[in-house]
């Protein structure tokens, strides 16, 4: 069971970089926040519960394939 959990909360990290570490330092090169700092700056700690952190896209117009 804890590996399981140990899986899950590494899936989890994983969602949570988003489009990875270079987009991040990307975003925070050009000045901005990505959408999860803005999040946890307008709620109250502990009020957001997010849901779906593992959906992903399924378009393939105009290259988005290449961007999973």
């Amino acid at each position: 069971m804890k590996d399981v959990l140990d899986t899950l909360e590494e899936l989890r990290r994983g969602a949570k970089l988003g489009g990875g570490e270079k987009r991040i330092e990307a975003q925070h090169a050009r000045g901005k926040l990505t959408a999860r700092e803005r999040i946890e700056l307008l709620l109250d700690k502990g009020s957001f519960e997010e849901f779906d952190m593992f959906v992903e896209h399924r378009s393939v117009e105009f290259g988005m394939e290449k961007t999973k």
